[in-house]
C-alpha cells in the first residue's frame, strides 16, 4: 500500500517579501518555504523529494490521484490555523506557543515524585505559581506512568487529584486532568477541569470515550504502543515516524466518527513511551510532520530519559538544559503546546524566541 506524507521544512524568520514562496505553519509564528514529500510502500520509505512550495503543485500533478488528493489535504492542514481551546471561562489561543505546567500529585513520578508533598493546598499553591510564571494550562496527574510503575486504583487517584483540581479551578486557572480512567475524568471534570490528557488516547478504559464525548472539552490524544496497564510495552516499529503518525491520524478519525468534533482534539507523539532513544530523536527531529493531521500538536519531553542518555546519565532533576532545548526544538517546528516541569525557565526561553521572531517581522 502506498502512502504519502508532507513534512514542512526550510523554516524562515519572516514571509514578508517572499509572496507565494512561504507559508504559515498551522496558525503559529513559524513559516516554512519547502516540504519534504515522502512516499512509503507497505510501511517502508520508497521515495522522497525536497521541494520549494512553488514546485509542489507540479509535483503532485504527476502522482496517482489518490496520493495527490491526500497530499493536498495534508497541505491544507499544514497551512490552516488551529481554533482556540475553549476551557470553560478561559480561552487558550494557539497563535503562539503555550506552556502546560506538569503538576504531579504522586509520590513516585520519575522526575518529581513527592516533591509537591501530599497536601492539596500546597500542591495547589505550586500549580498557582506555575500559572503566575506563565503556564497557560496546569496538567494535574495522580498516577505515575514511568516504566514499571504500578497501576493506581482509581479511588486513590481521585483522592490525589480532585481537591487540587477544585482549588486551582476555583482560582480561575485552566486545568487539565492527566488520566486514562473514566472515573477519575468524571471526578476531575465535576471539580472544574476543562481538558482531558489521556496517554491511552481514550482506549484504556471502555467508558472514557463517552465521558470525553459529553464533557465538551479539549482532549489530548497521546501515542503509546500499548493501551494495557503498561503503556511502554512495544514490539518495535516498521518506521516510528510514520507508525506514530498513522496511529494518531486513525485515532483522530475514529473519534470524529464517534461524534467528537476535530476542533476538540490535540495530538501528542508520546516521547518516551515504548520508544528507544533513536525513536525519540526521530520524532523530535520530524515533529512538523504531525501538523498534517490537522490538530494542535502537544509535545512533552521534559526531564525524560532521552536527555539523560545524551548527557552522561544526568538524573531527572539535572535535565533542565536538555528539557528547554527540546521544548524550543518543538516550538521551532510549530508545536502549539509544550508540556514541562520547569515553567519559568521555559516561558523565558519562549519569550526570547518570540522577541527574535517579532524583530524579524518588524525588520522586514
Amino acid at each position: 500500500m502506498r502512502q504519502i506524507y508532507l513534512r514542512p521544512c526550510a523554516f524562515i524568520e519572516t514571509p514578508i517579501g517572499f509572496d507565494g514562496q512561504a507559508a504559515r505553519l498551522a496558525g503559529t509564528m513559524v513559516f516554512f518555504s519547502a516540504v519534504e514529500v515522502i512516499e512509503t510502500e507497505d510501511g517502508k520509505r520508497a521515495s522522497k523529494a525536497l521541494l520549494p512550495l512553488t514546485d509542489l503543485d507540479a509535483h503532485l500533478v504527476g502522482l496517482p490521484a489518490e496520493l495527490a488528493d491526500k497530499a493536498r489535504s495534508q497541505y491544507s492542514n499544514l497551512t490552516s490555523p488551529r481554533p482556540a481551546l475553549k476551557m470553560g471561562a478561559r480561552t487558550v489561543l494557539l497563535d503562539q506557543p503555550r506552556v502546560m505546567g506538569i503538576l504531579n500529585c504522586t509520590p513516585d513520578s520519575f522526575s518529581d515524585g513527592g516533591k509537591h508533598g501530599d497536601d492539596p493546598e500546597t500542591q495547589a499553591q505550586t500549580g498557582g505559581a506555575m500559572a503566575a510564571a506563565g503556564a497557560a494550562i496546569i496538567d494535574i496527574g495522580g498516577e505515575s506512568t514511568r516504566p514499571g510503575a504500578p497501576l493506581v486504583w482509581e479511588g486513590d487517584e481521585i483522592k490525589r487529584v480532585q481537591p487540587v483540581v477544585e482549588r486551582l479551578a476555583k482560582a480561575g486557572h485552566a486545568v487539565s486532568i492527566d488520566t486514562r480512567k473514566a472515573a477519575v475524568m468524571e471526578a476531575a471534570l465535576q471539580s472544574g477541569a476543562k481538558m482531558i490528557n489521556d496517554i491511552s488516547a481514550l482506549l484504556f478504559d471502555d467508558r472514557t470515550l463517552e465521558v470525553a464525548k459529553t464533557s465538551n472539552c479539549p482532549i489530548v490524544l497521546m501515542h503509546a504502543p500499548s493501551q494495557s496497564s503498561d503503556p511502554h510495552k512495544s514490539d518495535g516499529y516498521h518506521d516510528v515516524l510514520f507508525d506514530v503518525y498513522d496511529w494518531l491520524e486513525e485515532r483522530v478519525e475514529a473519534l470524529v466518527a464517534a461524534g467528537i468534533t476535530r476542533d476538540r482534539l490535540l495530538v501528542d507523539p508520546g516521547i518516551g513511551f515504548g520508544k528507544s532513544l533513536s525513536d525519540n530523536l526521530t520524532l523530535a527531529n520530524n515533529l512538523s510532520l504531525f501538523h498534517g493531521i490537522g490538530c494542535p500538536v502537544l509535545f512533552g519531553a521534559s526531564r525524560k530519559r532521552m536527555i539523560g542518555a545524551l548527557s552522561n546519565e544526568a538524573p531527572a532533576d539535572a535535565r533542565l538544559g536538555g528539557s528547554i532545548f527540546l521544548a524550543m526544538k518543538a516550538v521551532e517546528q510549530g508545536a502549539h503546546i509544550v508540556r514541562v516541569h520547569d515553567v519559568p525557565e521555559t516561558v523565558q526561553a519562549i519569550h526570547v524566541w518570540r522577541g527574535l521572531r517579532d524583530a524579524a517581522l518588524t525588520a522586514s
